[in-house]
This record gives C-alpha cells, structure tokens and sequence, in this order.
C-alpha cells in the first residue's frame, strides 16, 4: 500500500482524536466506496488506502509506534494478522465490517443493514457517557547523554482527573440522574432527509444532554457536576534512544479526564534538546572539537577528550594535519528502534599563538628556513574534506 503519512491521507492533524479520525474516514469511504465509482480503480485505491490510514490510527499501541517510528514501524509497511497489508486483497465488505462503529445503520434505507448493502451495524453511540476530555500538550527537555541511552521521566502535569467524590459522574448518587427528553435517552437525535440515492438519515450529538442521554438533577458538591477536578499529578514515561528535537511522544489517555466520565485525551510529549557543553549533533553521529598545540600536532601525542560516557583517551599521530577527522567507532547516539549506533568524531584545530616571547619567536624564526617547515616541499598536498570523510570511512 501506499507510503503517504496517514493523517495526510485523513486529512487531520497528528493529535486528531478519535472522534475527529472517524469523522475523516467515514466521509472518504463514502466518498470513494466502489459503489458510488464503478469501474474507477483509482478511487478503489483511495478507499483501501483512507482504511489502512484509520486501522493504524485508531489503534492506541499501532498509532504510538506510526507516530514514533513512521512507516518504519510497521514491519515493512504492513501488519500481521489484520493489519494494514490486508488491504491488499480485502474485500470492501470486510473492511466495512471491521469499522462497524463508524457505520451506523439506516443511512440509505430503513433496513438496519450498513449503506452499500452488508450486515446490521451496532449503534455508534452509548447513553450514559460524558463529554470526552482535551489533549494536553507538554514539552520535555533532554541533554544528549539522555538522548544517547534513552531514559524514564516523571513529568508534573497540571490537568483534570477524575473527581474521586462522584467516581467522575457528576452527581451526588446514581439515583440523581434523569433520562434527556429531548432523545430520549438515545444521546444523539436524527434528522431524516431525501437524496438521489434514497433517503439519508443525518445524525448528531444531542444538543440537550450533549449526547450523554441523560441529565443530572443534584450535582456534586466539590466537582459542581462535571465528574472533574483540577489536580496536579505525576505521569512516568519511557522515551526511546535516539530522538530529536521536534519529535513528539503521544500518551494515550494521559489528557484531561472527561466530563462526567467521558473518555480522557491525550498526552502529547513534545521533545527539545539541550544544547551540550562539547558536542555538536549529526543525526546519530557526534562532533568535538579539539585544539592542539603546535608541538603536539608535530611530534604527536596522546589526549584525554569527553565522550556521552565520561572521558577517553585519543592518540594523535606525528604530523596530524589541522582539519584531520578522528573517528571514534560507536561512541555516539542510539538509533531509534535499535537501529544502530554512530560515532564520535574529533576535528583536530592547531593553536598559532599571537603574543610569543623573544626565546620563543627565536626558535621559530630558526625553523622558517628548515625545508620541513616550507609547504612548497611537502610531499603531498593538503587533502580536501570529502577525501578527508572518505579516509575516515575507508
């Protein structure tokens, strides 16, 4: 199937909740269903593909991999047993079977089966349950070290929890609810209307009880009958090695409570980096910069550098030229998803002295005529940097 991003394909954006995902594939199934575009092999293409976009989206621990790892993290694109590589030769049937709660029944006819013709649907609603909670969105700032090895973090989140005094219903006692008149209970109520394809029946959140179906009478004291309270609270969790600034970690269920004990939002984990004392970044590769004194360069030696896992010693060889790449294998970041580690290179500076004194600009005037000392009779030139990465390599 398609490698496009999945919320491309839904067109919403990475912290959509559910809701809004099924709102986005029930209008692109409807809108590409072969039914509606017979012999029209494209749009059988964009159904297939807004469904295996919705089946990895609407799976917490499926989406949670997609929004760490991308497609990478699909096992080559596609899952097993029922993933998104079943798309491929899926029945339209199958798929609407599998998103029966998008799919709510009457819609082109009074039958009860689902619009294009296949099996009675359950009802997309259930009476009794609040309004769902919003997504929070935080950021966390990690050092290179804990971006190398990945780490556990306790973060403080200021958000609404469930209120302990009513369980989060809202009410004083159970008995305090009454069933909404305006649906009846139903917590949606429907609008009939005719179409070229028969009749279409549009449905919507009550506006009485806001879909819950029911009321409260006697509200809680100390919620005032949303079932929620504000609250600070600690949340732990595992980031991965190998993240970058920009990335983003999605903790489900970890947002706001909802209301009167609608399901709870998202947590999403924004990722910064703290810019280090001696490393520069690269993808997974790390860089140094070290300043040698004219006599080390020359006669070579032996340095102690910083590396992610405390100090290290690296020898210089005679001669080495300023601008050289030292590589020190494997002593960078983890890759996402164990994909391998990098490096640590050394870029090698030589420090000139601009105040000498008259001993010491002595010796140097001495060595301004020895042959070694004149670039021209150098055996060989001085290598660019791409021949310089190549040796690094080689």
């Amino acid at each position: 199937m398609s490698k496009r991003d999945y919320y491309d394909i839904l067109g919403v954006d990475k912290g959509a909740g559910e809701k809004e995902l099924k709102k986005a594939y029930r209008k692109l199934a409807m809108k590409y269903h072969p039914d509606r575009n017979k012999g029209d092999s494209n749009a059988e293409k964009k159904f297939k593909e807004a469904s295996e976009a919705y089946e990895i989206l609407s799976d917490p621990q499926k989406r949670q991999r997609y929004d760490q790892f991308g497609h990478a993290g699909m096992n080559g694109g596609g899952f097993g047993g029922g993933g998104a590589s079943d798309f491929g030769n899926a029945d339209f049937e199958d798929i609407f079977s599998r998103f029966s709660d998008i799919f709510g029944g009457d819609m082109f006819g009074g039958g009860g089966g689902d619009p294009f013709g296949g099996r009675s649907r359950r009802s997309r609603r259930r009476s009794g349950t609040g309004q769902p909670g919003s997504d929070m969105k935080v950021r966390v700032e990690l050092t290179l070290e804990e971006i190398a090895e990945g780490v556990e973090k306790t973060l403080k989140v200021k958000r609404h929890k469930k209120c302990g005094s009513c369980n989060g219903t809202g009410a004083e006692t159970e008995s305090d609810f009454e069933t909404c008149s305006t649906c009846n209970g139903m917590g949606e109520v429907r609008q009939v209307s005719k179409t070229m394809f028969g009749q279409f029946v549009n449905v919507q959140p009550c506006p009485e009880c806001r879909g819950e179906g029911r009321i409260v009478k006697d509200k809680c004291n100390d919620c005032r009958g949303e079932g929620r309270i504000r609250a600070e609270e600690k949340v732990k969790m595992n980031i991965p090695a190998g993240v970058s600034e920009g990335n983003y970690i999605t903790l489900r269920r970890q947002g706001n409570a909802g209301v009167r004990g609608g399901e709870p939002g998202d947590l999403i984990v924004l990722i910064e980096e703290q810019e280090h004392e001696h490393f520069e970044r690269d993808g997974n590769d790390i860089y140094y910069d070290l300043n040698l004194s004219i006599p080390d360069a020359v006669l070579g030696t032996n340095v102690e550098v910083p590396t992610l896992k405390g100090k290290a010693k690296v020898k210089v060889e005679p001669g080495t030229q300023p601008g050289k790449l030292l590589r020190m294998k494997s002593r960078g970041i983890q890759g996402l998803n164990n994909s391998g580690r990098g490096d640590q290179f050394i870029k090698v500076h030589v420090y000139i002295p601009k105040d000498l004194s008259d001993e010491e600009l002595k010796h140097i005037k001495a060595l301004r005529g020895q042959d070694h000392f004149d670039p021209a009779n150098a055996k060989s030139r001085e290598k660019g940097f791409f021949s310089k990465i190549k040796d690094v390599f080689a």
